[in-house]
């Protein structure tokens, strides 16, 4: 493996976000996966992936955080899968605590960080440990609102193509009020535009209704938002080539994520979807809130 492979993936991020689900998933597509790994013993699981041909890409790790030198020893064995020419890429995957509470609750079972202490203790915690992880990691998935099966159909967006083209995108409307999505690498803000919501006859519509994306397109500035908001999303879409970052999530928001945002990610969606060169999924986290 003198040579750098395709993306070796450690799949992580905070205990009841849903690792075991997207380990499955990943199963299910042909990877081969090891679950509950020391951070440790990633490059030796490289190292006899490559002696018995894996695909590198092909390849995935589960690690936790259990391990009190977690954050050193993934660090180094990144460092050291890196320095051996293996491209590492890591999928972390999040939760609000108040959704990994409820999931705690529901399985009658302690946090790993717990000890003595309280659930929220042991989630903020293992939060605190897994901060910086978060924030190098080359895709996060918030599963706060995703229910199993939709958590594997975004792993299978993610990695079940072969053939799919660079810089896998997924635009997602979302409303300001629900909080911004915590897995955003973009935010475009959509609530300069009229509000749909005070027409009567488009408040009970969404923004995949004609009347309501017709009334938003024609607003003054949506068209040169498009325009502008394109052009940037190319320019660093490249760059995040360049830098080897696979996936990114551009979040496009209103008040409520009912009309505005809707009407506006399906647009920017298909326009990077035209440019080509990108994967563009699209999807809508609040259409059904209001």
């Amino acid at each position: 493996m003198s040579e750098r492979e395709p993306a070796f993936v450690i799949v992580t991020g905070m205990s009841g976000a849903g690792r075991s689900t997207a380990a499955k998933a990943l199963e299910d597509l042909g990877w081969f996966v090891i679950d509950n790994l020391p951070p440790g013993l990633l490059f030796a699981m490289a190292e006899e992936a490559g002696r018995v041909k894996l695909a590198a890409d092909k390849v995935a790790a589960v690690v936790d955080v259990r391990s009190l030198a977690f954050t050193t020893d993934l660090n180094a064995a990144i460092g050291e899968l890196d320095g051996r020419g293996i491209a590492v890429r890591v999928v972390f995957l999040e939760a609000s605590d108040e959704e990994l509470v409820r999931r705690f609750e529901n399985v009658r079972r302690p946090h790993p960080l717990q000890g003595d202490g309280r659930l929220v203790d042991g989630i903020a915690r293992e939060r605190g440990i897994l901060r910086d992880v978060r924030a190098n990691a080359d895709l996060v998935i918030d599963t706060s609102n995703l229910n199993v099966h939709e958590l594997r159909g975004k792993i299978v967006a993610f990695f079940g193509g072969e053939d799919r083209p660079g810089l896998r995108v997924n635009v997602v409307s979302f409303g300001f009020k629900y909080g911004l999505p915590v897995d955003a690498d973009l935010v475009v803000d959509c609530r300069f535009l009229p509000n749909p919501h005070w027409v009567p006859e488009l408040r009970p519509m969404n923004g995949l209704d004609t009347p309501v994306r017709e009334y938003v397109l024609n607003q003054a500035g949506a068209k040169e938002l498009l325009d502008a908001y394109e052009e940037v999303v190319s320019i660093i879409a490249a760059g995040y080539t360049r830098e080897g970052k696979s996936y990114a999530t551009l979040a496009v928001g209103c008040t409520g994520g009912k009309h505005r945002s809707v009407a506006m990610a399906e647009q920017i969606a298909g326009r990077l979807r035209d440019r080509g060169g990108m994967d563009v999924q699209v999807s809508h986290r609040d259409v059904g809130r209001e």
